[in-house]
């Protein structure tokens, strides 16, 4: 739920100056929406939680019931795209040939992106199994991008990723998103997708992107988006 700085406020009891200047001095995060300063309201909770700033309870709630919508993961991917033949024989070379493919901005710092995706790896293997991995950052707001998206990256040769069950990966999707609340949303929809064997199989397969493309869309069609959020809480 994105809230303005007025809103912002009101929440946390100080006046609006005070809200700006955190922004400008203290790393409170905000966006731009329409050419209009935004806070997300749940960053904006753990950001005060963070500091020691009182907050109203009300924010929370007011969240929680106006969950954000994260768009569909076609939408997401035609956003990041599908690369095909990136090269390395290792993580660490892998990762400099994704970071280099994703649609960010000239001015984003890749190396310092390559630098958390390699920390975030070292805690643990992203890759899921059946050849699939799904790097991503620890805190999306550290990229700080207006809109998510997902990026498919096919590599040229599968290389041992330390994934669950032992087997190279071939096919990393890579999770980009502004905030928080959007990150773990996408994580959810992304992991129930990939449940689907057909979806797998042409994945292995390296098989045509709009092929890919036609087999996400026919399992988001036959998904309401209420499904996934149900199964990926009972999977918790």
């Amino acid at each position: 739920m994105n809230i303005t700085i007025r809103q912002a406020a009101t929440y946390l009891n100080v006046p609006e100056a005070t809200v700006r200047r955190w922004i400008a001095s203290e790393g409170l995060p905000a966006h731009r929406v329409n050419e209009q300063l935004h806070c997300n309201a749940i960053e904006l909770w753990e950001w005060a939680t963070a500091h020691g700033h009182p907050v109203s309870k009300a924010l929370l709630l007011d969240a929680r019931q106006a969950p954000e919508a994260v768009p569909p993961l076609t939408q997401l991917l035609t956003a990041g795209g599908i690369h095909r033949d990136l090269g390395g024989d290792s993580k660490a070379e892998v990762f400099r040939e994704v970071v280099e493919a994703l649609p960010f901005p000239a001015d984003l710092d890749r190396d310092s992106l390559l630098s958390v995706l390699e920390a975030r790896e070292a805690m643990g293997s992203t890759g899921i199994g059946d050849g699939i991995a799904i790097p991503h950052v620890r805190n999306p707001i550290l990229l700080h991008v207006e809109h998510p998206f997902v990026a498919l990256c096919m590599l040229k040769h599968p290389i041992d990723f330390d994934a669950v069950d032992g087997k190279p990966v071939g096919a990393l999707f890579v999770v980009v998103s502004p905030n928080v609340p959007a990150h773990l949303q996408i994580l959810a929809r992304l992991g129930y997708t990939l449940r689907d064997a057909g979806l797998r199989a042409l994945l292995r397969e390296g098989a045509p992107s709009d092929e890919i493309m036609h087999r996400i869309r026919a399992i988001e069609a036959a998904t309401p988006v209420a499904g996934v959020v149900a199964q990926s809480r009972t999977a918790r």
